[in-house]
């Protein structure tokens, strides 16, 4: 089950997703993450339009299952998916 404190460790394709971005500010997008690799998010948007956002200096609001809401830096998700759910993180 996925929760606040495990969201990191789990898979993130199919979540809802809202993202901004530190060095872009114009960047505003919600949508549904359906692809992810090292360093980008592939998101589906509400228009049906598949946008590629760069992890490094993006903050993503990820929904999960039960309705809460998470707020993680990018900069800490830039690594393979694969290696992220193995890994142990410190401090989130």
């Amino acid at each position: 089950m996925i929760t606040s404190s495990n969201l990191v460790h789990h898979e993130f394709i199919g979540l809802k997703v809202h993202v901004t971005s530190n060095k872009n500010k114009s960047l505003n997008l919600k949508g549904t993450i359906i692809d992810e690799t090292k360093n980008t998010i592939k998101i589906q948007d509400e228009n049906n339009c598949e946008k590629i956002i760069p992890k490094e200096g993006s903050m993503f609001i990820f929904e999960i299952p039960n309705g809460e809401k998470v707020e993680i830096n990018g900069n800490i998700l830039s690594i393979r998916p694969e290696d992220r759910i193995k890994k142990r993180f410190k401090k989130i």
